[in-house]
């Protein structure tokens, strides 16, 4: 008997030339049986990784307009999912999708920074208003420089103890969502995704192995298949390690061809992966 797909309501920027956002974001969706609806924000050329003067063009208003067909539509999403914003407006439009879509599972990626610094495009007051998606979010997936930007705490921080990453996560999960999901954590010299499910009171963390490069979209890669995976029914931690050994398979398989990191990540060899819909139990309790 057939059984509609989960859909997704993704806020999120396009990039014509190099994987990330919804490029990544729809196949790797996809692939896990999930019906992507792209909303985008804006729409650039390239991403804004070294491709020089990138071609953008701000969606701002389309956003409301797009919300207000669904409304008339009575359209029904499973998950409003949101990520690069192109305004602090953006932030204004994404509050009204997540208010209309109350009882839907409400992921924010807070898209702002990476290694210490924060993003070009970021704003200071794109910065300063991302904390109002993450009061009424269900599920957060900031990196651990985004995770101390949100906390107010110095961005850079390469090398922190777990005790202080259990901190930063029960902290995080006190300004409102309930899952609360770090990726980039490096501790003792190794590297972690680590989360923590509030309702459950329990930490996880899953270890992987690094590469020496350093590609664009992988945050929006693991973000979409953490979301997938918790829409299928996966418990967090199954989720986590779907979504991390997905990521370290894709980001091995493209290193070998020593192809132009700005062009991301091999998705394209790697989809079975998700399709096969592995169990992966090599996740460990904090």
């Amino acid at each position: 008997m057939y059984q509609k797909p989960a859909t997704v309501a993704a806020i999120h920027d396009l990039s014509g030339v190099g994987r990330c956002s919804l490029s990544v974001i729809l196949p790797t969706m996809s692939a896990q049986g999930i019906q992507v609806c792209p909303v985008p924000t804006a729409i650039l050329s390239t991403h804004t990784g070294g491709f020089g003067d990138v071609v953008l063009r701000d969606l701002t208003d389309y956003i409301p307009s797009a919300l207000e067909h669904y409304k008339r539509l009575d359209y029904k999403f499973d998950c409003v999912y949101s990520g690069f914003l192109a305004s602090k407006e953006q932030i204004d439009h994404c509050l009204e999708f997540f208010e209309h879509y109350k009882n839907s599972l409400k992921v924010v990626d807070p898209v702002m920074a990476d290694n210490g610094k924060p993003y070009k495009t970021c704003t200071a007051e794109l910065r300063s208003r991302m904390n109002e998606l993450v009061e009424i979010a269900d599920m957060i997936t900031p990196n651990i420089t985004e995770a101390a930007m949100l906390l107010g705490e110095a961005p850079n921080q390469p090398d922190v103890t777990m005790q202080k990453i259990k901190s930063y996560l029960v902290r995080l999960s006190e300004i409102g969502p309930k899952i609360v999901v770090i990726t980039s954590v490096f501790s003792d010299g190794k590297a972690y995704n680590v989360g923590y499910d509030r309702e459950h009171s329990k930490f996880w963390r899953v270890p992987y192995n690094l590469i020496n490069a350093s590609y664009p979209g992988t945050g929006d890669v693991f973000a979409s298949v953490l979301t997938g995976s918790i829409l299928r029914g996966d418990s967090l931690p199954i989720a986590m390690n779907r979504a991390t050994a997905f990521l370290e398979f894709a980001i091995k398989t493209t290193y070998s061809y020593s192809t132009d990191v700005r062009d991301g990540i091999m998705l394209e060899r790697c989809l079975n992966f998700l399709i096969e819909n592995p169990t992966l139990c090599d996740y460990e309790q904090m």
